[in-house]
């Protein structure tokens, strides 16, 4: 045996101080008064009756010490917490990873897999010995310790009720590692998994999981397997016509029998399209909608079966879409007159340009504009927008401009930027022009003399983009090329990060990065669900990991401007098959090895011997004040 708690030596010393201290106050309580009686002879008889149970008043007075003495003696022991020495020394340290991933929200068990998932996790907890330590941990997306490392069954009663299902798929090798760690050097190491098996192979960009000595357990939830899915959900405007747009989707039937299924497509909430289809056993199917319209801003996705019942996880029979803004893009040209400039922005409709000169261009108000034009005019302090400069001087230019080159050309082009897109700059005649030295992490997109002195440059400053074009574009033929207004537009677009905006959603699990303005440094998330919280912002992106699916709104606001709040829309989506595939998997298999079952978890006994000396203690009590109102005892 031994004290886990106070030692031996420490509770001999409070028994024999306290037992003391019950001896004097018993001996105390038994001391007579004496009290002058009028008649003798009337209390002769009682006195003789007294004399004949005098044997059992002493029982009586020694019993009831006896007693006092017993409680006392089973309170000093719990306080040392005695074990068993074996048991103290055998003691597992277990981690239990609770899958929290889209598929645990299949309903083939009631009410759902997760909830007979947090059930199964509290038996464990109430079966755990008194030497046991357990920590519980959600997987999804990322591995989320509940609690610490502990054998104290309210906190881990907590912990396991803190577990909340996700729209997404569980990063399963990450969680075993994660195990891993917290178990190394531990004695009696366990790691069970409790989940519906889908959760691929456990193994990652670091190579496969290895669990080194600890024991690996499975504890499989869920029964059936019959669901079908939306697999894929994409939407975007077309480039000329964005009051048109197309629809890329794929749906998929991971079950064993064919299903009948009504699609929808919703647009801004009205009804767009409906389709009746049937997918036969492991089918994926895709379709295509093109040339569609009557919607301004949100598009979703559902399925239903035709006979009117659910299958079993709804998580992936709905799904959502953001199409990009019909907005006019806000653009100030700086210029002193330039036909070129100002017929290539009439290429595109959805732009809002003002044209000023030097002298009415005011650097305060530059974050007003989604993009600015500097023809043959380079401020001197860089504006708080995205910027396209064409022949930039001074020291006010993003980047420093060298010596002059005569009858440059675009020896070599990144084709593969943004600001290229659809244009052919290969044989632009150029009179003259200068070279642009760029910065680390700038990009050179077009340069002369063989690639060496870069003439286009691409960057970021103060987390607005710009574009420099080393040369006065009336001293070339390139505004006579259909390469110039597609130039100037593909520009803007990318400043205004359209083709971000053809992310029609993000998927979660994943770290999303959406856009924002380079000045905002804080914005403010509200779910789908209605829950706000705040988000980072790095870079120009509001960066978080996403786990549910659903539209978004990103609130901020710029930085010293004392306008309004600006609201950003968003979409995310699971679109993940491998979730929609929920048929329980009866074997995990991690490092070669298949898991066991979990085990050695005996309901209702724990080995804490300090709690049955305390039960001790209460029947004792209950059985001291039933022998006094029966005056066994005194």
């Amino acid at each position: 045996m031994i004290f886990a708690g106070l030692p031996l030596a420490q509770l001999v010393a409070i028994f024999g101080a306290v037992g003391l201290g019950v001896g004097v106050l018993y001996v105390l309580k038994l001391r007579r008064r004496v009290v002058a009686v009028p008649f003798s002879l009337l209390w002769e008889r009682i006195l003789r009756d007294k004399e004949a149970t005098s044997l059992f008043s002493k029982l009586k007075r020694l019993l009831s010490l006896l007693l006092q003495l017993a409680l006392l003696a089973l309170l000093v022991l719990a306080l040392g917490d005695p074990r068993a020495a074996e048991s103290l020394v055998r003691g597992r340290t277990i981690v239990v990873l609770v899958d929290a991933s889209a598929s645990m929200q299949a309903t083939d068990v009631a009410p759902n897999r997760l909830a007979v998932a947090k059930d199964e996790v509290r038996k464990m907890i109430r079966g755990l010995g008194g030497s046991d330590r357990m920590l519980v941990a959600q997987m999804d997306a990322m591995v989320t310790p509940l609690g610490p490392m502990t054998g104290d069954t309210p906190a881990l009663e907590r912990a396991i009720g803190a577990v909340t299902a996700t729209d997404a798929s569980a990063d399963f090798p990450r969680a075993l590692r994660f195990a891993t760690d917290v178990l190394r050097d531990a004695d009696r190491a366990e790691v069970i998994v409790v989940s519906d098996g889908a959760l691929g192979p456990a193994s990652d960009a670091s190579g496969p999981v290895h669990l080194g000595g600890a024991k690996l357990s499975y504890v499989r939830v869920g029964r059936g397997g019959r669901n079908v899915g939306i697999a894929e959900f994409s939407v975007r405007r077309y480039p000329l016509d964005k009051s048109r747009y197309e629809v890329m989707l794929e749906l998929t039937n991971p079950g064993s029998q064919a299903e009948d299924v009504e699609l929808q497509l919703l647009g801004d909430g009205a009804l767009v399209d409906l389709t009746r289809l049937r997918l036969q056993p492991g089918e994926r199917l895709p379709r295509f909608y093109p040339q569609l319209s009557g919607a301004s801003r949100t598009l979703e996705a559902k399925i239903a079966r035709l006979d009117g019942t659910h299958d079993d996880l709804a998580a992936d029979d709905h799904a959502y879409a953001l199409l990009p803004e019909r907005r006019r893009a806000k653009v100030l040209v700086v210029t002193e007159g330039n036909a070129y400039l100002e017929a290539a922005l009439l290429l595109d409709e959805y732009l809002d340009v003002t044209q000023v000169p030097a002298s009415g261009y005011a650097a305060a108000s530059s974050h007003a504009w989604d993009a600015i034009v500097f023809d043959g005019v380079t401020p001197a302090e860089m504006p708080r927008a995205n910027a396209l400069y064409l022949d930039p001087r001074g020291p006010g230019s993003p980047v420093a401009v060298k010596e002059a080159l005569k009858a440059p050309g675009f020896d070599r082009l990144d084709r593969r930027h943004p600001a290229l897109r659809f244009t052919a700059f290969d044989d632009v005649n150029i009179a003259a022009g200068h070279h642009l030295q760029p910065q680390d992490g700038d990009r050179v997109l077009g340069a002369s003399g063989d690639g060496t002195a870069p003439i286009l440059v691409a960057g970021t400053r103060g987390g607005y983009k710009f574009v420099a074009l080393g040369f006065d574009v009336r001293d070339s033929d390139l505004p006579l090329r259909p390469a110039w207004p597609l130039f100037v537009v593909d520009c803007i677009d990318w400043f205004d990060d359209e083709d971000a905006r053809y992310l029609s959603s993000f998927r979660t699990g994943e770290v999303w990065r959406i856009p924002v303005p380079g000045s905002v440094g804080e914005a403010t998330v509200a779910m789908p669900d209605g829950a706000t919280q705040p988000v980072a912002v790095h870079e120009g992106r509001a960066v978080m990991l996403g786990e549910r699916s659903g539209f978004y709104r990103l609130t901020y606001r710029f930085p010293d401007s004392g306008g309004p709040e600006t609201v950003t829309t968003f979409a995310a989506n699971l679109l993940d098959p491998a979730e929609s595939a929920i048929t329980p998997q009866d074997r995990l298999v991690v490092d070669g090895k298949d898991a066991g079952e979990a085990s050695a978890f005996h309901l209702g006994i724990r080995r804490e011997i300090w709690m049955y000396l305390l039960l001790a203690v209460a029947l004792l009590t209950a059985l001291e004040w039933a022998t006094y109102h029966r005056r066994l005892t005194v």
